[in-house]
C-alpha cells in the first residue's frame, strides 16, 4: 500500500505566504497543510495564498481544513485565498458553497459559479 504524498512549499515576501500544495490532501495529509498555513498566521503573516495547481484531490477535510484556517485568519485580521483549485476541488468548493468564503480563484482571476448559473524564505517538505 502506498500512503499519500503531499509536499508543501512556503515562500514568503513581506506579510504574505505563497504557500503551494502538491499531492493528495486527505484524512492522512490534512494535519500538515492546517499545520503550515497556521504557522504563516503564528509567523505574523496577513495574506496567505494557496496554490492548489498540483493538487490532485482534495476531500471534505482538506476543505475542513481551510474553511478552520480562513475562519481564524480572519480574527487576526488576516486572510487566506485559495488559487487555481482542480474541477474536482473547485466543485467541492461550489457544491458546499466555501468558493465564496474562500474566495478560490481561477486561472485569470475569475471566480467559479454556483453549479445552475451561467454566466523564498522557508520551504517546508513533507512526505507521508
Amino acid at each position: 500500500m502506498t500512503l499519500p504524498q503531499l509536499n508543501i512549499y512556503r515562500h514568503d515576501r513581506d506579510r504574505r505566504a505563497l504557500v503551494t500544495l502538491a499531492g493528495v490532501i486527505d484524512p492522512a495529509t490534512a494535519p500538515q497543510v492546517r499545520a503550515a498555513l497556521e504557522r504563516c498566521l503564528q509567523d505574523g503573516i496577513t495574506l496567505v495564498d494557496v496554490d492548489l495547481t498540483t493538487v490532485d484531490r482534495c476531500d471534505s477535510s482538506g476543505l475542513r481544513v481551510f474553511l478552520d484556517v480562513s475562519r481564524h485568519a480572519a480574527e487576526t485580521h488576516a486572510s487566506l485565498r485559495l488559487h487555481h483549485p482542480s474541477p474536482q476541488t473547485e466543485r467541492l468548493l461550489t457544491d458546499t458553497g466555501s468558493d465564496r468564503l474562500l474566495r478560490a480563484t481561477r486561472p485569470g482571476g475569475a471566480r467559479p459559479q454556483r453549479a445552475g448559473r451561467r454566466g523564498d524564505r522557508h520551504t517546508e517538505r513533507a512526505a507521508r
